[in-house]
């Protein structure tokens, strides 16, 4: 449903918590005929993805301002998701991860280095109190960063992290080798 090119086009539109009219969205993305991109977006707002926070009366129509449903699956959101609509969510997620990756390398004055651009995957073995902790110490980490308005010196940068187990745990009463 999202994995559509536009689709994914205009989520990221909402990225940085904001909000857009239709309107808005046309001046961002000209090459995309009106009548499709309302379309795409009428698709999204039903599939739950964009939100309505706003509507308006304009010239005998109702403009509507709509907002990125958040793109977080927690384990509270796992618990009820069938394997089907996690590979769909996730599918989503890494496909906006890409894309944006690929904006950002098609940009002008490509510079990682400057850009301080990075990824990386660690693994780390941890009890469940063990990743309760750093998830707690993460979240308060990053909270006193949200909310920050754009400025001439902030730009947008986007984190993501996928948390995965990899191996089940190895049993107390096993043998560990050697």
């Amino acid at each position: 449903m999202v994995l559509h090119p536009v689709r994914l086009r205009v989520v990221q539109q909402f990225l940085g918590d904001r909000h857009l009219t239709t309107r808005d969205l046309q001046d961002a993305m000209p090459d995309v005929p009106t009548a499709s991109l309302y379309r795409h977006v009428r698709v999204l707002a039903e599939h739950d993805v964009l939100a309505v926070v706003q509507e308006r009366q304009v010239r005998g129509g109702t403009e509507r301002t709509y907002e990125l449903r958040s793109a977080v699956v927690g384990p509270e959101d796992a618990r009820v998701l069938t394997p089907a609509e996690h590979r769909q969510a996730f599918l989503w997620f890494v496909s906006t991860l890409v894309a944006d990756f690929d904006r950002y390398l098609a940009g002008p004055n490509l510079d990682p280095a400057e850009d301080r651009v990075g990824y990386r995957q660690v693994g780390l073995h941890l009890s469940d109190a063990e990743l309760d902790q750093l998830m707690q110490e993460m979240s308060a980490v990053l909270v006193r960063f949200f909310g920050r308005d754009a400025s001439p010196e902030r730009r947008l940068r986007i984190l993501s992290t996928v948390l995965l187990p990899v191996d089940p745990p190895i049993s107390s009463t096993g043998t560990g080798g050697a």
